[in-house]
């Protein structure tokens, strides 16, 4: 069985086709707040280059992240930091 971090890396580059993903599990920042579980993997960040965010805006590329992974949302994911860049962007970053 793959980690939830695997699975979102392996959902977003398949959803865009992505330069870059990097995938941080950063449930254990989050320890005692709402949606934390003890075995964790319930909050990320997540950081997506890719050509196919070019034209959409930031709620678009969110709707289009979140769909990309809503199967981890519905089995346990609790919370999903998003930094979704056109390549262009992430070059002036």
């Amino acid at each position: 069985m793959t980690n939830r971090a695997t699975r979102i890396h392996a959902s977003l580059q398949q959803a865009f086709a992505p330069a870059e993903v990097s995938v941080q599990d950063d449930s254990a920042q989050h320890a005692g707040h709402a949606g934390a579980q003890p075995g964790g993997e319930t909050h990320y960040s997540v950081r997506v280059v890719s050509p196919v965010f070019a034209g959409q805006s930031r709620v678009a590329r969110s709707r289009a992240a979140h769909e990309a992974v809503a199967a981890e949302f519905e089995a346990g994911l609790h919370a999903l930091s998003l930094r979704l860049l056109t390549p262009e962007e992430a070059a002036k970053s």
